[in-house]
């Protein structure tokens, strides 16, 4: 199988080039690469939303929303380094599988009426991603980046500053003396820190 590469794509519809400008702030560059994928995660989605007591506190755009929100504020940390277009959808794909088997856990743990559930990990993102905001506003969202960047040490501001500088992994390794992949995993680690402390956690 031919494997295809983000240089292959036209400009117009390359994901690469909306992950750069994603990185940098731009909205429209988010909205364009929800109308891109939204269907196919809406359809893999579907496809596992099978459970009825699942389907009675979350539907699919409820799931697309919380993946996407919770990806846009990764990558406008520089988190991701996505070498194909398919790697792109796989990673979407993984969010959403992932946010059904959280729901399915704690409608296990709970073992409670389902009419007063709420699915309370999606209440920290109330102003970016609810009342119909869409989730591609979480890069416009200055006081949520701010918020996120004042919880990191300063060596991991600074390599979420050279991500949005547009330096790769290596090249970063390279310019701090360091290993890319321990370096990656560090960003890792700490947008995970954080958004665990922000109550974000459950948007992965």
């Amino acid at each position: 199988m031919q494997v295809i590469t983000w240089k292959e794509l036209p400009i117009a519809n390359n994901p690469r080039e909306l992950l750069l400008q994603i990185e940098r702030g731009d909205e429209s560059a988010a909205a364009e690469l929800v109308r891109m994928y939204l269907p196919e995660i809406r359809r893999a989605v579907r496809v596992r939303l099978t459970d009825p007591r699942l389907r009675r506190v979350l539907d699919s755009a409820d799931v697309c929303q919380s993946v996407f929100a919770n990806f846009f504020l990764r990558v406008s940390l520089g988190e991701y380094d996505l070498d194909h277009p398919e790697d792109l959808a796989a990673l979407l794909i993984a969010m959403a599988r992932n946010k059904l088997l959280d729901q399915v856990r704690r409608l296990q743990s709970q073992k409670r009426d389902q009419r007063r559930m709420v699915v309370d990990g999606d209440q920290a993102m109330q102003g970016v991603v609810d009342s119909g905001d869409s989730p591609s506003r979480v890069v416009a969202d200055r006081d949520l980046m701010a918020e996120v960047r004042r919880r990191m040490s300063t060596e991991e501001q600074q390599l979420a500053d050279l991500r949005a500088a547009g330096l790769d992994w290596n090249e970063i390794a390279q310019q701090l003396n360091g290993n890319a992949d321990s370096l990656r995993k560090k960003l890792t680690r700490a947008v995970d820190r954080i958004t665990q402390e922000l109550g974000l956690s459950q948007l992965q």
